[in-house]
């Protein structure tokens, strides 16, 4: 069965979860041959290990915190802020409090 991801035109919200959070899961929510856009719900203490996408990604945070490293060093995210990679660099992510982020990939 497909995963049902947003139509063109279609209205998504991206507003923070609050109270749901803790009963989220990560979520695709846009996928077509060049643009991928996924919530992703990071528990506090949770890592997401190092690994590469080909393409151009931003990281936006929702709410809550992450530490995200990336470039040599590990920096901060809280909710509003964001960051910007180029393709094929390593990268990682992990939670300091619950959190959703909003990563934009160029495929």
């Amino acid at each position: 069965m497909a995963i049902p991801h947003a139509a063109p035109g279609q209205v998504i919200d991206v507003r923070p979860l609050g109270s749901a959070l803790r009963q989220s899961l990560t979520t695709t929510l846009i996928k077509t041959a060049r643009l991928e856009v996924i919530r992703l719900v990071l528990p506090a203490g949770k890592e997401i290990p190092p690994h590469k996408v080909a393409g151009e990604i931003t990281v936006h945070c929702l709410e809550g915190r992450v530490a995200f490293t990336a470039l040599g060093r590990t920096q901060e995210l809280a909710a509003g802020q964001m960051l910007y990679l180029p393709g094929h660099e390593l990268h990682s992510l992990r939670g300091l409090e619950d959190a959703s982020v909003l990563v934009t990939i160029l495929l």
